[in-house]
């Protein structure tokens, strides 16, 4: 394989950066402090000293501090960095990759080509060249602006990225014994990748995060999974190179999690569709074509073979895995599977006349057969997520309920407490997709169905997210425990047995977990003494209330710039890109805003970020209460609260500038955006440096650098000079 073969999409010009003199230099600047300096130069064709003046010239660090931890924990966001300025060839060679790694990264890694937009730019090889008169004297004014707002000594991080990692250790414990039989909830360590095939590397489960979790009340955690990456499929054994080390991987985190009380659930997504070839070697196995993925999807009818393989590889891999506590699969959407996972098992000839609901409870029958031979209190975890008959459903319940008649009664069914709520925010109704902090659950359809899953003995869990959501996946965790404790009540009272705690994201161990044994007055009341408490909780309910307005949609979730905040730059003229989910958000406010009227989303946030405006408030008024004993604490408070404040708010302002300048060219309500933008970008800055999991997301990893937020600011200077 060789850099041609990557997926190239549709063929665009990239987004142009003119705050950079030249586009070489927006790679130093974007890359500085991320990989070496030889390194880069290699990659731009130039000697080690030049492109170390290169950066001074910039004003960037003369003797960068390289964090090694970019190339093996960072890598997507490099990705992301020099998707718009490098093509593959370079990518490859700032990563010091080969294709074929890129290539599973981009297929296997959290859909990671579709967050990237489906879509490489068509970017020229960028090469070091001597300057102009003219592009040396844009450079000095970009460096005199750089250190018009970031002095010299205000240039380094504080705390290095990754150093949260190293800080894990269990808490104190706080409030009673836990509300449900068990939980588990993604490891904020664990990649979305071939997470089994480096964990000698790159540990899912280090001791001190596990510790933690257990301090916690954490019983389980999750991470993605492979069947035929752990068991090779006969007569295709060549796509399975390396089964033995991941299966010997997985024993051993078994064993390592076992030692905290905390068991394994691994997330499989089966029969897993295979390469093209792969079905010229088993015809058998083939369902409908998905173009482009380059695939078929696996069609469990026209043979027994796809259903056998799955329950002997699943007797397998509990008969050798000992302890290992169970699966959760989604049988619907995500990746290509069975010939219903997209609800077009009408494509496959074998599949038209089968009913859907059996199409998919036949794969969780099977594969609970080859668990339950192995180890019979294994946990099989039917997850429910995009459960419908026809696309475009919107009550499926019925549907739900036939699909569990068919299953096993060992069967656990988990289904999305929120999924399905009619929600009127803004005035707009619509039908509740996807995960929400915001709106609390669960449901009446998740009621409906657990209902049904009672009656014929089937036991019932939740998917919940606990700490953050795709609403504000840069901090931590959201701090709305009202909204938290309301929704863990309501699941409580609905005799929810289990809790699936989070997706990829939301795994930070600590946060809002601690709702799972304590109220929010109980947990204030651990930390602050009363008065300060009680302000303390004040503002949480400020933070609640306010939040309750976010502009839910999934379009929103996804593609608008809540998760990047501060860092997603602006432009004056339009970038003609389309917002990609949860990976460049651009300025195209017509995707961000889903079935939101521009001045309804706009407000929205408007609303939202005033009503969280006056939590922090109270918490600048509180902070004279603060006793020495107390101030790790409400610091750490602070620091969330701001950060998501920063984020929340930028997202109103990036709003209201496309619309200014979509609508008019409004120059004034423009530079007040601008103006504003500069301010939150600071103020995120600031934090960033000092607290390294502000921007972290373990299925994004970091969602900008210190070196983006300076180019924010500076480009936002830019602006505001063309503006007058």
């Amino acid at each position: 394989m060789n850099a041609a073969d990557l997926p190239k999409g549709e063929t665009k010009a990239p987004v142009e950066y003119p705050h950079f003199p030249t586009r070489w230099q927006a790679a130093v600047w974007r890359n500085w402090e991320l990989v070496p300096p030889s390194r880069l130069a290699e990659v731009l064709g130039c000697s080690e000293p030049e492109i170390r003046q290169a950066a001074i010239d910039l004003g960037l660090t003369a003797d960068p501090q390289v964090n090694p931890k970019w190339l093996t924990h960072g890598y997507l966001t490099l990705i992301r960095t020099n998707w718009q300025l490098l093509p593959y060839e370079q990518i490859l060679q700032l990563l010091s990759w080969p294709p074929e790694k890129l290539a599973y990264t981009l297929k296997e890694e959290d859909f990671f080509w579709a967050k990237v937009g489906k879509i490489k730019p068509d970017c020229a090889p960028l090469k070091y060249t001597a300057l102009t008169p003219e592009q040396q004297a844009a450079t000095a004014e970009l460096k005199k602006s750089l250190r018009q707002y970031f002095p010299a000594d205000r240039m380094a991080y504080l705390e290095a990225p990754f150093a949260f990692a190293d800080q894990f250790a269990p808490r104190p414990q706080v409030g009673n014994a836990d509300r449900f039989d068990f939980n588990y909830i993604h490891s904020y360590a664990a990649s979305c990748g071939d997470v089994l095939g480096n964990a000698e590397t790159l540990d899912p489960v280090p001791e001190n995060l596990l510790a933690q979790y257990a301090s916690m009340g954490i019983k389980g955690v999750w991470m993605h999974a492979l069947l035929y990456l752990l068991n090779p499929i006969p007569g295709a054994e060549e796509y399975s190179a390396g089964h033995e080390k991941r299966m010997a991987n997985l024993k051993r985190i078994v064993n390592t999690c076992a030692k905290y009380g905390i068991k394994v659930y691994l997330y499989l997504n089966e029969p897993r569709c295979m390469p093209m070839d792969f079905y010229e070697k088993k015809p058998q196995w083939a369902g409908f074509e998905v173009p482009p993925l380059h695939t078929r999807t696996v069609c469990t009818t026209r043979s027994p073979e796809p259903l056998q393989w799955l329950e002997s590889t699943m007797k397998k891999l509990f008969g050798e895995a000992k302890g290992l506590g169970g699966v959760f699969c989604i049988t619907m959407s995500e990746n290509p599977t069975n010939c219903h996972y997209s609800v077009r098992h009408e494509q496959c000839p074998s599949c038209k006349n089968v009913l859907p609901e059996k199409i998919i409870a036949d794969v969780i029958t099977a594969m609970e057969r080859g668990m339950h031979a192995a180890d019979p209190e294994a946990k099989m975890i039917a997850y429910d997520w995009a459960w419908r008959r026809h696309p475009d459903d919107k009550d499926n319940l019925e549907f739900k309920s036939r699909v569990l008649d068919l299953l096993p009664r060992s069967v656990y069914v988990c289904s999305v407490s929120e999924w399905g709520t009619i929600t009127h925010i803004g005035g707009v109704e619509q039908y509740l997709v996807d995960y929400s902090v915001s709106q609390v659950g669960p449901s009446p359809e998740t009621l409906g169905t657990w209902e049904h899953a009672r009656k014929i003995g089937t036991p019932i869990t939740a998917k919940v997210q606990i700490n953050n959501s795709w609403e504000l996946s840069a901090v931590p965790y959201i701090p709305v425990p009202y909204l938290i404790e309301e929704h863990l009540n309501n699941l409580k009272k609905a005799g929810v047995s289990g809790l699936m705690l989070s997706w990829t994201l939301g795994g930070f161990p600590g946060g809002n977990l601690e709702l799972l044994k304590a109220t929010p007055e109980e947990i204030a009341a651990s930390k602050y003494h009363p008065e300060l408490a009680a302000r303390v909780c004040q503002a949480w309910k400020q933070f609640s209330d306010a939040f309750r307005q976010f502009p839910f949609n999934v379009a929103v979730l996804y593609t608008a710039p809540m998760n990047y905040g501060p860092m997603n730059l602006l432009h004056l003229k339009p970038t003609g890109y389309t917002a990609t989910m949860v990976g460049f958000p651009y300025d195209d406010i017509n995707r961000w805003r889903g079935p939101y009227p521009e001045d309804i989303f706009e407000n929205q946030f408007k609303i939202v970020t005033e009503g969280w405006k006056k939590g922090l408030e109270t918490l600048v008024a509180a902070a004279a209460l603060v006793k020495e004993n107390e101030r790790a604490d409400f610091a750490e408070l602070q620091t969330v609260a701001d950060a998501s404040y920063c984020h929340l708010r930028s997202t109103y302002l990036q709003i209201r500038f496309v619309r200014a300048r979509n609508h008019g060219y409004d120059k004034a309500v423009m530079a007040e955006c601008v103006r504003g933008e500069i301010e939150l970008a600071l103020q995120l800055y600031d934090i960033v440096r000092r607290d390294s999991r502000i921007g972290f997301e373990a299925s994004n990893h970091y969602y900008y650098t210190l070196n983006d937020l300076r180019e924010k600011v500076v480009s936002c200077a830019r602006i505001l000079n063309e503006l007058k």
